[in-house]
């Protein structure tokens, strides 16, 4: 189904332009004039205590294609894209995922946003992000505008409405971009949710292509335990001098023998580079090993899955993302003794890794 562009989101605001579809090839001056900066420290961009949950929508913006040399490759690329093997970016020629039949977008991707019955949207963030430098040079001036479509609806455009983390490093160009996009998700509920024109570049280089987005979502619903929901977001890179990173949460008071969840967003953690850890602290000098990875000691490899299956509806669906995760994690193993003053320590010991949103679903003391 063709999506055209029509009403435009900006800090969460929904402007309708006209009756007249927008082409989505809108000229530089469209984009939001936030500033950017290499390193955004990660902090609490919501947080609430109420019957509810957070779900999540995310896909990925590009893969390998089918070219001669990625048949030939140690993993094929349709391999690649079904999970086997380990495959990395760098080692294919990618090319834009485009499930649209829109010929003003060059890459759009969809996914589902799981919202229960009687649910009602309290906040919606949407995230995105990836690669400018490939075999080509995206321009950055477009890091802050993507285009979403609601299900069944047309495209709006979003533009950033904070500090947008973009940094050169380790012979990337890597950025993320984040709007509030409630009142739309709110209005909208459930379902297929479409997201395109993501700044992200092509082609094949020893850092190789990576970019995606993910939909964060809190939700209201009296059937629903009583939970703590936050959200905390940044622009923060794991590389040379620098494989750990710890991310302090604050008082988050859980009983004894509650459950939670843990979701992360992160970009470029590559399929067989193993090394990379992440770790729950429910207390003070008390840390409990988290894993829902493919392969052992390699926490981040490229999925989009729920507590390591894959459980939401995508277009494409490619088991392997090639440089884009956003997971959710079971917290319930770190919560056997509940929980006071929590962190999320991330390690990589060969990979190098950009960190952007991490979310937390936990139960509540009533």
């Amino acid at each position: 189904m063709r999506i055209p562009v029509v009403p435009a989101v900006r800090r969460g605001l929904i402007c309708v332009l006209s009756c007249v579809a927008v082409s989505a090839a809108l000229p530089a001056s469209a984009a939001p004039g936030v500033k950017e900066r290499p390193r955004i420290p990660f902090t609490q961009r919501y947080h609430a205590v109420q019957h509810g949950g957070l779900v999540r929508a995310a896909n990925s913006a590009v893969t390998c294609r089918r070219t001669a040399a990625n048949l030939r490759a140690a993993v094929p690329c349709a391999s690649a894209r079904g999970g086997r093997g380990a495959a990395a970016n760098h080692q294919y020629d990618m090319f834009y995922t485009d499930v649209d039949d829109d010929p003003n977008t060059f890459n759009s991707s969809r996914a589902e946003l799981p919202l229960p019955k009687d649910a009602r949207v309290t906040y919606a963030r949407l995230y995105w992000g990836g690669n400018l430098r490939v075999g080509e040079q995206k321009p950055p001036k477009d890091n802050g505008r993507v285009l979403i479509a609601e299900p069944g609806g047309a495209y709006k455009e979003v533009l950033a409405d904070s500090v947008i983390g973009h940094r050169t490093a380790n012979g990337a160009d890597a950025f993320q971009a984040t709007a509030d996009v409630t009142k739309l998700v709110a209005s909208s509920g459930p379902g297929m949710y479409t997201v395109a024109q993501i700044n992200v570049a092509m082609g094949r280089t020893t850092v190789g292509a990576w970019g995606g987005w993910t939909l964060v979502v809190a939700y209201a619903n009296k059937g629903a335990p009583l939970r703590h929901l936050a959200l905390w977001d940044g622009f923060e890179t794991l590389a040379e001098g620098r494989r750990s990173f710890r991310v302090p949460l604050g008082r988050t008071r859980v009983p004894v023998g509650g459950s939670g969840r843990l979701g992360l967003v992160t970009y470029d953690g590559d399929r067989g580079i193993t090394g990379d850890s992440i770790a729950f602290e429910p207390h003070p000098r008390r840390s409990v090993p988290l894993t829902e990875a493919t392969t052992s000691g390699d926490a981040f490899d490229s999925t989009i899955t729920e507590y390591g299956k894959e459980r939401t509806r995508r277009e494409p669906a490619h088991s392997n993302t090639l440089g884009y995760d956003s997971d959710v994690i079971d917290l319930s193993p770190a919560l056997l003794h509940g929980a006071s003053d929590t962190a999320v320590r991330l390690g990589a010991a060969r990979d190098y890794l950009w960190l952007g949103a991490l979310f937390l679903e936990a139960d509540a003391r009533g």
